[in-house]
């Protein structure tokens, strides 16, 4: 396992992207689609999906805001470059064979818009299904298909939690 250093700025002009690590929130069933759909496809620039704020994302990427990366998809490049928001996804479209010129033509002024409206409506849709909130199993919510989510706090065995 490398780490690639983290930073504001690597120059994406001068510096090629060999391979991209796509940042997602594995707790997201929305996210765990893409991540799935995102494997399936032909990739010209090599993707490694990892959950965000995982042990191992952390190890990796010691200068990312690793809370910021459950809230947001984050990307980032074999030589540190980073991406967010609206540039997260289209640079991991541009990484995919059948989908290139559609990030180059999310990548102009007028495709940029449309792409952030994209990323708006998952990013709503995602706080829709939660209530406005994330449920996260290191706070103590499981999800079970048949049953939905359940709560038992940290700290607590069944139903039982340890007083003082």
């Amino acid at each position: 396992m490398s780490t690639v250093p983290v930073t504001g700025d690597r120059d994406a002009t001068r510096v090629p992207v060999r391979g991209l690590t796509v940042l997602y929130d594995a707790e997201c069933s929305l996210c765990a689609h893409l991540r799935d759909w995102l494997v399936r496809q032909p990739q010209l620039v090599p993707l490694t999906l990892l959950p965000a704020g995982s042990d191992e994302a952390r190890a990796r990427f010691t200068g990312l805001d690793h809370s910021a990366t459950l809230d947001e998809v984050t990307v980032v490049g074999d030589s540190g470059q980073v991406y967010r928001e609206t540039a997260a996804w289209i640079v991991v479209l541009w990484a995919l064979r059948e989908h290139r010129p559609l990030a180059h033509r999310l990548s102009t002024p007028a495709g940029a818009r449309l792409a952030r409206g994209a990323v708006l409506a998952a990013a709503r849709w995602r706080g829709a299904q939660w209530g406005g909130r994330v449920y996260r199993r290191g706070d103590g919510w499981t999800y079970d298909p048949g049953l939905g989510w359940t709560y038992n706090p940290p700290g607590c065995a069944g139903d039982a939690c340890a007083t003082g």
